[in-house]
C-alpha cells in the first residue's frame, strides 16, 4: 500500500499528525511507515509532560534537541508519531498521551487493542451545526 494510500485506525485516509515540528519516520508529516521503520513510528499523539519524562526514563529523551538531526525536542502539546510499543509500554504504565485516531497509522493496531487506544482519542472539534 503506498503511503498516498495509507489509512488510520479508522479505516478512512491516514490524516496529517504534525508539522511543526514535522513528525513521522519520514518527517513528512504523517505517521506512514514501511519495513525500514522497525519502531513502528505509527502512533499519532499529542505529547505530554509526564509521558516525555516517562520515555526519557527508559533512555528515549524526546525533549532534548538533537541539531545534528535536525530534531527540535519536543515540548507538552507537540504532535508526534510514537512507535506503537512505546505508546503502549506509557499506557500500561499509566502515562499514554493522547493520539489523534484520524492520524494514527492502522499498523498501529497489530500492537494495541483498538480498545485501549479509543480510551485515549482526542475528539475532533465539530463545527456548530446550523439550526
Amino acid at each position: 500500500m503506498s503511503q498516498n494510500q495509507a489509512k488510520n485506525i479508522l479505516g478512512t485516509n491516514l490524516e496529517c499528525c504534525c508539522n511543526e515540528p514535522k513528525t513521522g519516520f519520514f518527517r513528512d508529516g504523517y505517521c506512514h511507515t514501511n519495513l525500514m521503520d522497525q519502531g513502528s513510528h505509527v502512533v499519532c499523539a499529542v505529547v505530554t509532560e509526564e509521558f516525555l519524562e516517562f520515555t526519557k526514563s527508559r533512555g528515549n529523551d524526546l525533549s532534548t534537541p538533537i541539531p545534528a538531526y535536525d530534531f527540535p525536542g519536543l515540548k507538552p502539546g507537540d504532535g508526534w508519531c510514537l512507535c506503537a510499543l512505546r505508546w503502549k509500554e506509557a499506557e500500561e504504565a499509566g502515562v499514554a498521551p493522547p493520539i489523534k485516531p484520524e492520524s494514527t497509522h492502522a499498523r498501529a493496531l497489530a500492537f494495541i487493542e483498538r480498545k485501549v487506544l479509543e480510551k485515549h482519542y482526542i475528539q475532533r472539534e465539530q463545527p456548530d451545526q446550523l439550526t
